[in-house]
């Protein structure tokens, strides 16, 4: 199985409803020892900081065309410990309800996040922000840039 790193981050101007972008940065090597490397992102037109954070994981996922052994990192702590802490597997067993027994939010992209690592071996590493993490800097960059620019799409979710 092919190990992949995935960064990821999500950004929003004017959270909770300005615009927003997510980024995610695919690293790998070949069996010849060939690093391949791929740049994804998306601007959306009214959205928040961590349906972007989500966005920037799903569309990475999404991206791969084969079952792969991945290590995700992110600055985001609501994803991260979603999955290292297990508050996902409590809100799944809750009915989606949180511990005040409140909707979760963000269901539908939890929800995509979990199809998108089905064939995949995920584990979620969180990166300090703006630390000097050359793909955490470089994925902030595209997140924000997808952000401010022209080509941005609507969240259905937000």
């Amino acid at each position: 199985m092919t190990h992949v790193e995935i960064y990821t981050d999500g950004a929003a101007r004017g959270n909770p409803d300005g615009p927003g972008g997510c980024a995610a940065v695919l690293r790998c090597t070949d069996a010849k020892g060939i690093l391949h490397e791929r740049e994804l992102s998306q601007g959306y037109v009214r959205t928040t900081n961590n349906r972007m954070e989500l966005m920037g994981a799903i569309m990475g996922l999404e991206a791969l065309t084969r079952p792969c052994d991945v290590t995700l990192h992110s600055d985001s702590q609501y994803l991260v410990k979603a999955f290292n802490d297990h508050w996902i597997d409590g809100w799944k067993k809750k009915g989606w309800k949180n511990s005040k027994k409140e909707p979760v939010k963000n269901q539908d992209l939890w929800q995509r996040l979990l199809r998108a690592m089905q064939p995949h071996t995920v584990r979620y590493v969180w990166v300090k922000g703006h630390e000097g993490d050359e793909l955490n800097e470089r994925c902030d960059t595209l997140a924000t840039s997808a952000a401010d620019g022209d080509n941005l799409i609507t969240d259905p979710g937000a």
